[in-house]
């Protein structure tokens, strides 16, 4: 099966409430999103003219509006952890979620985002989101 993957980078601070470690404070990652799509046919033909499944230009461009934009120097905190730090609400640049905003819980905010954007002619087949350059969480669909 053919698959594309498109690589972004990102810059974002983020805490997480009710966490018995290092992360329960407010702390940045550069992070990186691998964004995997593949086409809706199975047949492993040649692709016709122009031999191309999507242009890796307007993966980018939907990436880059969709979650780029929304995330890159953002520091994002849970209304949870807002309700025990008040103080925070004067940041610049902040986004209060709903849920924790942890690696596991971004990788599911974008696969919800990016599905509803995507051409018609591909579809979603994971993403990889590199916390660290050793840890990521990684979205794959159900079987």
């Amino acid at each position: 099966m053919l698959q594309l993957t498109k690589i972004f980078s990102f810059e974002t601070a983020h805490a997480l409430h009710e966490y018995n470690g290092k992360c329960k404070n407010i702390h940045g990652h550069s992070y990186k999103l691998h964004v995997t799509v593949r086409g809706r046919s199975e047949s492993e033909d040649y692709l016709p003219a122009p031999g191309i499944l999507v242009d890796f230009k307007v993966i980018k461009e939907l990436v880059q509006q969709t979650i780029v934009q929304h995330f890159d120097h953002r520091l994002i905190l849970s209304a949870a952890y807002m309700l025990d730090h008040p103080g925070c609400s004067t940041q610049e640049n902040l986004w209060v979620w709903d849920m924790e905003p942890s690696a596991e819980n971004m990788v599911l905010y974008m696969q919800r985002a990016l599905r509803e954007v995507l051409p018609e002619e591909v579809v979603l087949a994971g993403l990889r989101l590199y916390e660290t350059s050793d840890s990521y969480a990684e979205w794959v669909p159900a079987v």
